[in-house]
């Protein structure tokens, strides 16, 4: 097995990395770099507890080949905020608690935050569409769409007093 030298720009710091044209962008972030928030869930794409964000774009790193995304910016869940600043979308999923096992958590707050970039004042139909493909096994699903909504008034609010989301 031939490795191959990439430089991946994960959470705003640069990491060069030799890696198997095989392995997953999941299995470095997990494995390499021990980031724990994206989650092995199904190993098909299919149920997003995985999802990061490649270049601002919510991806499913299980199936993503790492070599596939050198040189590009990846954001994971420890990449959004601090303990002392958290992103208004981590806020948000807090306020409504917006969590019970936790284990869909990482890839139901990276899709939101790519949801409201695009979309900073989506419709409950469009929450529910865009987190479809995320699966969560608890029924913490009404508390979910509440924390994307209340995550797109805090964004709102921060932007209108001049500030970054």
């Amino acid at each position: 097995m031939t490795s191959r030298v990439v430089t991946l720009g994960v959470n705003q710091v640069r990491r060069t990395l030799a890696v198997s044209a095989q392995v997953s962008l999941l299995e470095v972030l997990r494995n390499d770099l021990e980031l724990n928030s994206p989650k092995y869930g199904c190993g098909l794409g299919e149920c997003g507890a995985c999802t990061v964000l490649v270049d601002g774009v919510a991806a499913r790193a299980c199936v993503i080949p790492a070599c596939g995304v050198a040189g590009r910016e990846i954001t994971t869940l420890e990449g959004l905020g601090s303990l002392s600043a958290l992103h208004p979308v981590q806020q948000a999923f807090i306020d409504e608690q917006a969590a019970q096992c936790g284990y869909c958590l990482s890839g139901m707050i990276m899709m939101t935050v790519a949801l409201l970039a695009r979309n900073p004042d989506p419709s409950e139909d469009e929450i529910r569409r865009e987190l479809s493909g995320n699966l969560c096994r608890c029924g913490t699903h009404l508390e979910i769409v509440k924390a994307v909504r209340r995550a797109a008034e805090l964004m709102a609010q921060n932007l209108s007093r001049g500030g970054a989301t």
